[in-house]
C-alpha cells in the first residue's frame, strides 16, 4: 500500500462516518504557544477540546480528522535507528462531543482489521489500557470492557501514565487515558480520550465535554500494512534512500529524515537561525550537510526528490520550490565556508590527548565556527549539560542587549532617551507598521517581518524574501507609504484575547510568543479601509499629521532569506 493510497483509505472510512476533513496546521503552532513546533495531531483542536471555539460552526460537526505534519526535537540523536523520526505525520480522528470510547474503539478496530481498509490481520494486534496509577484519575475499566468485546482482540494489557497516560502539549491543556494498539509489538494508533484538563501545578480537573483524539503515525501503519521492516523503506523515504546509495547506513537515514525536516520547515518559513526553531531547522540542516559532505550528493537534488513525494499531499510545497532550495543552498554555502576552519580546529584539540570536551570548549567551537554538536559529537564525547547551559547562557546575553536599544517595539524599559527622540522613535515605528503593509502589498502576503530596530535617527526593518529588490519595487513602496500618509489615517489601539484578534486579520510577528490578551493597532483610511492591522506593543503616533516624508536609504540582505530595510522621516 503506497502512502497516497492509505491517505485516500482513512480519509474515505471516516468521511463515511461523519468526519470533516481539515488540512493540516503549520509546523508552527497558531493556537498553542506552549510548544516551540507541532507535535501532535489535537494541537490545532485544542479549542475545541476545552470549549473556547465551536466545532458546529467551523465544522458543521462534532467530529474532525487530519493527517498533520510534526516535529519532534527530543528525538534527533535517536534518528538513524529503525525506529525514530524528526519530521512525521500524524494521523488522527477527533470528536468534541460527538461519540466516546464505544464508537473511537469500534473505528480502530475496523479500520486496522476490515479487507476493505487495512486488512491487518488480528493475531499480530494487541492493545494497552491505563491502569490508574496517576493521582486523581482512575484505572479505564470502561476501556478494558470495551477491548474485550472486541471480535479477534486477545492481547489485552494494563500499563501506568507513563504509557497510557497522554497529555498535555506543553505546560497545561486537555489530556485522559489512552488506548494503544500494536502490531507486531509496534505502537501504530494511540486512542486519547480527553476526560481532563491538567493545569499548571499537575492536578486534574474534569472536562465538561469528553473527546477523542486518536494519533496514528503515518509511517508507521505503513510498515505494519506492507510488513516491512523499518519506517525507511516505506515510500515516503525509500526514493531519498535510493539516491543516498553511496552513504553508509546510518547516514542515509539521517539524511533521508532531516531533508524532510527541512524541506517541511522551509515551507512554513521557518528559516536557520542560533534561536529556537530557527535552531532546529538550522541544526538538522547542517547535520545531513555533514553526512553528506564530499560524497557526490547534492542537496538540491534530496530537495527535489522530497517534494515530488509530498507534492499531491501538500501541494504549497511546489509553490514555494525555489523559495525552499534558495534559503537551503544559501545556509550550505555559510557552513561550507567555516566548516573546514572548525573541523581543524577541532582535530587540534583531538591530537592534545584529550578525550573529551568541556560544554564551554565545544561551545566555542559552535559559536566561532558553526561547527554542530552533533559533529564534535561524533569526533569526541562532550559535558552536553554544560553545552545547553552555556547556550542557554549566550541567548540570554544575546537578548539582554537587544532589550538595552531600541527595539521592534519601540522603547525599551530600561532606555534613556530624551523627549524628542521618544517622538522621533514613535513616529519611525509608526512608519514602519506601513512599510510591513506596502511590503506585502507589492511583493505579496508572503512577507513577514522578521526583526526591527528603531533609533532616533532611523529605523531598520527585516523581512523574509528571497532575492534583492529592484529599484522598481523600492519606488513603488516609498510611494505607496507616502501616499497613505498625504491621504491620511488614523490609529487606534484595542485590547483583545490574541484568537479573537487574528481571527479578524490581525498580523502576528511569527516567532513571537503572545500572551492571552494582546493590543491591536490599526490604521484606518479616510473612507474606512484599513490599511494596517498588527499586534504590537506600541508605541504609535495617532495620526499621520504626525509623520513626514517617507524614504528608503538602503536595502541589503540580512541573513539568508532575509532582506533589510533603512528608513527615515524627513
Amino acid at each position: 500500500m503506497t502512502h497516497q493510497e492509505l491517505r485516500a483509505k482513512f480519509i474515505q472510512f471516516f468521511q463515511e462516518r461523519g468526519h470533516k476533513f481539515v488540512p493540516s496546521s503549520s509546523l508552527l503552532p497558531k493556537d498553542d504557544a506552549s510548544v516551540l513546533l507541532t507535535t501532535a495531531g489535537m494541537q490545532q483542536f485544542k479549542p475545541y477540546f476545552v470549549g473556547t471555539k465551536d466545532p458546529l460552526a467551523d465544522f458543521d460537526t462534532p467530529n474532525t480528522i487530519s493527517i498533520q505534519k510534526c516535529f519532534r526535537t527530543a528525538d534527533i540523536d535517536d534518528v538513524g535507528d529503525d525506529t525514530h523520526l524528526t519530521f512525521f505525520e500524524m494521523m488522527g480522528h477527533f470528536s468534541f462531543g460527538g461519540y466516546f470510547k464505544p464508537e473511537a474503539l469500534a473505528y480502530a478496530w475496523e479500520f486496522l482489521t476490515s479487507p476493505t481498509y487495512l486488512g491487518i490481520d488480528k493475531a499480530r494486534i494487541h492493545a494497552t489500557y491505563y491502569n490508574g496509577d496517576r493521582p486523581g484519575a482512575p484505572a479505564d475499566d470502561d476501556a478494558k470492557a470495551l477491548l474485550q468485546q472486541l471480535d479477534g482482540l486477545t492481547k489485552i494489557v494494563p500499563q501506568g501514565a507513563s504509557d497510557n497516560f497522554w497529555g498535555p502539549t506543553g505546560s497545561e491543556g486537555p489530556c485522559g487515558p489512552t488506548v494503544e494498539f500494536y502490531v507486531d509489538n509496534v505502537e501504530i494508533l494511540n486512542e486519547v480520550f480527553n476526560q481532563y484538563y491538567a493545569n499548571p501545578d499537575g492536578s486534574l480537573t474534569p472536562l465538561a465535554t469528553p473527546g477523542v483524539d486518536m494519533g496514528g503515525g503515518l509511517e508507521r501503519i505503513l510498515v505494519a500494512v506492507n510488513s516491512l521492516s523499518n519506517l525507511f523503506e516505506t515510500d515516503v523515504l525509500s526514493p531519498v534512500m535510493a539516491r543516498l546509495s553511496v552513504l553508509p547506513d546510518r547516514s542515509r537515514r539521517i539524511v533521508a529524515d532531516h531533508i524532510r525536516g527541512t524541506v517541511f520547515l522551509l515551507c512554513d518559513h521557518v528559516l536557520p537561525s542560533n534561536k529556537e526553531e530557527g535552531y532546529v531547522l538550522r541544526r538538522i540542516l547542517r547535520r545531513l550537510l555533514l553526512h553528506i559532505r564530499n560524497s557526490g550528493v547534492m542537496l538540491e537534488d534530496l530537495i527535489d526528490i522530497t517534494i515530488d513525494i509530498f507534492k499531491t499531499a501538500y501541494p504549497e510545497l511546489v509553490a514555494e520550490q525555489a523559495f525552499i532550495k534558495q534559503i537551503a543552498r544559501e545556509e550550505a554555502d555559510k557552513f561550507s565556508r567555516t566548516i573546514d576552519v572548525g573541523d581543524r580546529e577541532l582535530n587540534k584539540l583531538i591530537a592534545t590527548g584529550a578525550t573529551s570536551l568541556s560544554g564551554q570548549a565545544a561551545f566555542k567551537l559552535f559559536a566561532s565556527y558553526g561547527l554542530p554538536i552533533d559533529f564534535i559529537k561524533e569526533k569526541i564525547a562532550v559535558n552536553e549539560s554544560e553545552f545547553e547551559a552555556e547556550f542557554t547562557r549566550h541567548q540570554g546575553i544575546s537578548r539582554a542587549g537587544v532589550e538595552n536599544k531600541f527595539g521592534g517595539h519601540g522603547l525599551s524599559a530600561g532606555a534613556s532617551v530624551s523627549e524628542s527622540d521618544k517622538q522621533r522613535i514613535t513616529r519611525l515605528h509608526t512608519a514602519t507598521h506601513l512599510l510591513h503593509a506596502a511590503l506585502r502589498t507589492i511583493l505579496g502576503d508572503t512577507v513577514h517581518q522578521a526583526g526591527s530596530d528603531i533609533n532616533p535617527e532611523r529605523a531598520r526593518f527585516d523581512f523574509a524574501f528571497p532575492r534583492k529588490l529592484t529599484p522598481e519595487e523600492l519606488t513603488a513602496i516609498t510611494d505607496w507609504v507616502n501616499h497613505r500618509i498625504e491621504v491620511g489615517f488614523t490609529v487606534t489601539k484595542q485590547t483583545l484575547p490574541y484568537q479573537q484578534a487574528v481571527d479578524q486579520g490581525a498580523i502576528a510577528f511569527f516567532k513571537e510568543k503572545y500572551p492571552d490578551q494582546v493590543d491591536v493597532y490599526t490604521m484606518t483610511a479616510p473612507d474606512g479601509a484599513i490599511i494596517s492591522q498588527e499586534l504590537c506593543g506600541g508605541p504609535h503616533v495617532t495620526s499621520s499629521q504626525e509623520l513626514g516624508h517617507f524614504r528608503i536609504t538602503k536595502e541589503e540582505s540580512s541573513s539568508a532569506g532575509i532582506r533589510r530595510i533603512k528608513a527615515v522621516l524627513e
